[in-house]
């Protein structure tokens, strides 16, 4: 669970802080979502949009998940249903 937030937060940082940014008023000036988009993330730099904020997101989307996955697994386990398998494993 906490691979698979991490790895989700990575991909989905730049696009976030984008979305972020763009919604503060004014931001990137005047015209389109896209053009206002670019300009903010030309003033900003590829860089910073990428890293600057990442390490707290891995670890708050990296426990999230993970606490997701282990109330998954608790509510299967309370409820005695298996896991879903495309073939069964026992079976030979």
């Amino acid at each position: 669970g906490v691979i698979a937030g991490v790895a989700s937060a990575i991909i989905s940082h730049p696009a976030d802080t984008l979305l972020s940014k763009v919604n503060k008023k004014g931001a990137g000036g005047e015209g389109a979502i896209f053009t206002r988009l670019g300009r903010i993330a030309s003033e900003t730099g590829y860089m910073k949009l990428c890293t600057v904020g990442l390490l707290p997101r891995c670890v708050m989307i990296g426990t999230l998940t993970a606490g997701q996955f282990g109330i998954f697994d608790t509510v299967m386990g309370a409820l005695g249903a298996s896991k879903f398998h495309f073939t069964d494993p026992n079976e030979k």
